[in-house]
């Protein structure tokens, strides 16, 4: 899997929690359904205007940014051009992947400015951290660290308007001394400042259960990623639909999650080409989880 640092009830207990939740009935009124631009990392750098004309027409009204730094930016646009090009596609960028590295292992400021500037611009709603590199994920001390900086990172983005989540793979679910790297996270960052945005597959993909840990931890998963497993490869994706994760039951419990954004996500394994992924990975939660 290319790093991000470089570049699942019935259909009547799904209607109740929709209703029982504002927010998220708000969401699924509006039939939202978001996409992490990731899915189209190959396409993206070669025309940005394209490819997200080509993610609206798909039917997608939200997105969720990756790869912004300060040399490049935003594949060589600025934060104020990929806006108008959103804009004039009516998609809204409710949240982005910032690359905070040099803060979280080092303290250095300069990066998470960037982002926060960025993200202020693109309007985002979440600035979400979106990988720990694996030199600094070895202990539970290490977590501990990740936690406070995540915290200190979440009170400056508060100042700017903005919230902070944490985005997971796997790496999070191994235990150190009968702990996981993610329940450190959970518990040692401030509830009130710091969410999460559970990648389904992934929490899956480490043999856990998404229920369980929505039940342990209401109210702290405000996004989710969306990505299905292949039938025939335990690690690759589908398309959204196409393998073997029901999210049918994830979606019925989406008020004690507090869910107020989803994206869907593919990270390869594409079964034609990408653009026909997205389209087939909307269109299912379209017409059977919302």
């Amino acid at each position: 899997m290319i790093s991000r640092r470089n570049f699942i009830v019935t259909t009547g207990l799904a209607a109740t929690a929709v209703l029982a939740s504002p927010s998220f009935a708000l969401t699924m009124n509006k039939k939202e359904i978001g996409l992490q631009l990731y899915t189209l990392r190959d396409e993206l750098p070669k025309d940005v205007k394209g490819t997200l004309e080509k993610v609206a027409k798909a039917g997608y009204t939200t997105v969720e940014t990756y790869g912004f730094s300060i040399k490049d930016q935003f594949w060589g646009l600025s934060p104020q051009e990929l806006k108008k090009i959103l804009d004039d596609n009516g998609l809204k960028a409710v949240s982005g992947h910032y690359n905070l590295g040099s803060f979280l292992y080092d303290g250095n400021t300069e990066e998470l400015i960037a982002a926060i500037e960025a993200a202020k611009v693109l309007k985002n709603e979440f600035l979400t951290v979106p990988w720990i590199d694996e030199p600094f994920r070895r202990n539970i001390e290490d977590y501990k660290k990740i936690a406070s900086r995540v915290n200190e990172a979440a009170k400056m983005c508060k100042k700017s308007g903005l919230k902070l989540a944490y985005h997971n793979h796997d790496f999070e679910f191994k235990k150190y001394d009968g702990v996981t790297g993610y329940e450190i996270l959970l518990k040692e960052t401030d509830k009130d400042l710091v969410y999460f945005e559970l990648d389904l597959y992934w929490v899956v993909h480490s043999g856990n259960d998404p229920l369980k840990l929505f039940k342990e931890n209401p109210s702290r998963f405000k996004m989710w990623h969306v990505k299905d497993k292949d039938k025939n490869n335990n690690d690759l994706n589908t398309e959204v639909g196409s393998g073997t994760i029901d999210f049918k039951p994830f979606f019925a419990a989406a008020k004690q999650s507090e869910m107020v954004h989803f994206f869907v996500e593919q990270e390869n394994n594409f079964a034609s080409n990408s653009f026909e992924s997205i389209k087939s990975s909307c269109d299912f939660i379209s017409k059977n989880l919302i």
